[in-house]
């Protein structure tokens, strides 16, 4: 009899871990398996005050769900500071390794002699994401994010996922291979389109396919996009959205004086622009958007608590 029930125990436990493993992400997260799940996700935590007093607001007024935080900026101890008063808020790593405005500069965490191919002739990140990735090699670049990482979490704060700065980690292979191997060593989902797989070799897109944090679709607002009505853009990507794993890029700040000098001449995701973006999201007319076409808001962080029961 015994060995009867410790057999029965098996075997309903092999029976509930396949019914488990065939659950999509919706479904591992307590929703409908066609639900159209949204993260509203802020960028460029730690930028400055005028980035960081917006994130706060629309943290607080639960108009996003994510941000996450770029750890060689100058405004990142004080962002770090409200979040870990603030446990509940979702902050990820904004791997950086650009620093694209022209009068507003930094490097990297790391010494510049251990990081030189990251570096321009001044020290600083190069401005664009096509300068990085003809001179980074992997093993500087590995070595100045994990450094990244590890000062988010030695300050206190617990990393909800990995995303990345302009794009910075796809600048050349050797770099797409580090941002994957370090979400993996620290048990982290990251920042990736599922239509970017089929882009990488056959054997790390055997790795990812099968990954629950794909994003199925990813929408930022572009320059082109933009019309005399802000929310039209964003209107159109939310009722675009399929049932899956979604997310909005939204770039949020206080248009003053701090805002402006640092984006003096880049107009685009500049301070009006992050103005309008703070202004939209937390906007009645955008909530109620969400609501019409029935979105469910998560975060980052249940990803990754569901990511790691598996």
């Amino acid at each position: 009899m015994k060995k009867i029930l410790l057999f029965l125990t098996s075997l309903l436990f092999c029976l509930a871990s396949g019914a488990q493993a065939n659950k999509n992400l919706a479904e591992l997260l307590g929703y409908a398996h066609d639900s159209k799940l949204l993260i509203i996700h802020a960028d460029d935590m730690g930028l400055s005050s005028a980035v960081n007093t917006a994130c706060i607001k629309a943290f607080d007024d639960k108009a996003i769900t994510s941000g996450s935080i770029m750890m060689p900026c100058p405004a990142e101890g004080d962002i770090i500071k409200w979040l870990n008063l603030h446990p509940s808020a979702d902050a990820g790593i904004h791997l950086t390794m650009t620093a694209e405005w022209d009068n507003y500069k930094w490097g990297g965490i790391r010494p510049a002699s251990e990081i030189p191919s990251l570096l321009d002739k001044d020290g600083h990140f190069y401005a664009t994401v096509e300068d990085l990735g003809k001179t980074a090699k992997g093993a500087e670049a590995e070595k100045e994010l994990r450094a990244q990482i590890d000062k988010a979490i030695a300050a206190g704060i617990k990393p909800s996922h990995l995303d990345t700065h302009m794009g910075s980690v796809l600048a050349n292979p050797e770099l797409i291979k580090v941002y994957i191997d370090l979400a993996t060593q620290y048990k982290l989902p990251f920042l990736l389109p599922r239509e970017y797989v089929a882009m990488f070799p056959a054997d790390v897109a055997r790795t990812l396919e099968s990954k629950i944090f794909l994003l199925d679709n990813l929408f930022m607002l572009d320059p082109k996009m933009v019309t005399a009505n802000w929310i039209d853009a964003y209107k159109k990507g939310i009722e675009e959205l399929k049932p899956g794993l979604n997310q909005i890029i939204v770039h949020l700040a206080i248009d003053n004086d701090e805002m402006r000098k640092i984006c003096n001449g880049h107009p685009d995701y500049g301070s009006e622009w992050r103005q309008k973006d703070l202004d939209l999201v937390t906007s009645n007319e955008f909530k109620n958007l969400l609501k019409k076409n029935q979105i469910i808001l998560v975060s980052w962080g249940q990803i990754r608590d569901v990511m790691r029961k598996q």
